[in-house]
């Protein structure tokens, strides 16, 4: 296992791997507008938990695939990675309806390569197969993003509904009031994300909400991939 240094960043990639390592799928994310090579499209990514732990967070690491957008195309990189899961190509009942939901706790094997780009270090899965052995079991400490809660009971859900979704919300604290998160830099989202994030949890006040979860999914992101 060879470890990547910290780049520039407050934020550990996923460790590089040597072989293939234990997975299990703990998360399909909301569908979201990106700006891609081909213009404004909408993706969701998977999430995977993986047996590599996280001795500084008490945690094991998660890895974000790459975008999908929500097609079984022939050529779409959704169906061509689903095969690569299961092992198999998806039956013509599967191609009519496939419900995604259903794949949660899936087992894989998984190989992580580091890319360095711009003086930064992101993870990226580079090989996916169905883990056919005693498949990994999800730990229990990662937390869905929809399902999470921000102080004041409301789920990250509601408060990125409001928000239509972290690069929108407005920060109304520090030297970047007023800029909508999107706008600001690594380094300004890393400060707030480390200093005024834990105080804001901790104080639970409603105005801070939405920007509490934009902050939360923006440092599971970070601490993902190049989302």
């Amino acid at each position: 296992m060879k470890l990547s240094e910290k780049r520039n960043s407050n934020f550990t990639p996923h460790p590089e791997t040597d072989g293939p390592i234990k997975a299990v799928l703990v998360d399909v994310t909301e569908l979201k507008k990106r700006m891609t090579q081909y213009g404004e499209k909408d993706e969701f990514r998977l999430v995977f938990e993986t047996e590599v732990e996280d001795t500084e967070n008490d945690r094991r690491f998660c890895i974000w695939s790459r975008g999908y957008t929500p097609s079984l195309n022939e050529k779409a990189a959704l169906r061509k990675d689903l095969k690569k899961m299961m092992g198999r190509e998806l039956t013509q009942l599967e191609l009519d309806e496939f419900d995604l939901e259903g794949l949660i706790g899936h087992g894989v094997k998984l190989i992580i390569q580091h890319e360095h780009k711009d003086d930064k270090t992101y993870a990226n899965i580079s090989f996916i197969a169905p883990d056919k052995d005693k498949a990994l079991k999800p730990s229990g400490k990662y937390i869905r993003v929809r399902d999470r809660e921000v102080d004041g009971g409301s789920s990250q859900t509601e408060a990125k509904a409001e928000a239509s979704g972290w690069e929108s919300v407005i920060v109304h604290v520090g030297k970047y009031k007023g800029k909508k998160l999107g706008e600001v830099d690594e380094v300004g989202a890393g400060s707030l994300i480390s200093n005024w994030l834990p105080k804001a949890k901790a104080g639970g006040k409603t105005e801070d909400a939405a920007l509490v979860a934009a902050l939360t999914e923006l440092a599971d992101i970070l601490n993902g991939e190049d989302y």
